[in-house]
């Protein structure tokens, strides 16, 4: 069984020869199920239109509206990406009109809740702030407790499940 670390290329040493250790004793996986034990039921295009709604709602009434959002299953093969944000514009007559849509990988559909909530949470703060930066990271942690933490488990999450394939 071979592990691809690319995906946490650029964190400190230190972290990465912890998680080389988890690797060595096969704990990888334990670690992501001690942490991550939420399951969830949201396997169509119709849940997770109406949960990613949900949280728009909560946290980003101002933000412009949602047209589409969907599972995609080609979305990670072709953009190398777990989630897209996208603005689709179309000249209708004489006006132009755009639409906001979000497509999440569809491995998200087996993947821990919290999981499928950071990659909702980051697709949704680009709707206000289009950049990675301190605000886009300050937005997404104020939608979900511990954001940094939930992407770095979600990056060990993603080597441990490859490592299967």
């Amino acid at each position: 069984m071979s592990y691809d670390l690319s995906l946490i290329q650029g964190y400190p040493q230190d972290v990465i020869d912890t998680v080389e250790i988890l690797i060595k004793n096969n704990k990888l996986g334990d670690y992501i199920d001690s942490r991550y034990t939420e399951k969830h039921e949201i396997k169509n295009n119709t849940h997770l239109y109406d949960y990613v709604q949900t949280i728009k709602k909560k946290y980003l009434k101002n933000s412009p509206p949602l047209h589409k959002v969907k599972f995609d299953d080609h979305l990670d093969r072709l953009y190398s990406a777990l989630g897209l944000n996208t603005q689709v514009c179309r000249v209708q007559g004489k006006k132009l009109k755009s639409s906001n849509e979000i497509r999440v990988s569809s491995i998200l559909k087996d993947a821990p809740l919290e999981f499928l909530n950071m990659i909702v949470v980051h697709e949704l703060a680009h709707l206000k702030i289009k950049e990675h930066n301190k605000e886009f990271y300050s937005l997404c942690d104020h939608m979900t407790h511990d954001y940094m933490q939930k992407e770095f488990d979600f990056r060990l999450y993603l080597i441990h499940k490859n490592s299967f394939l």
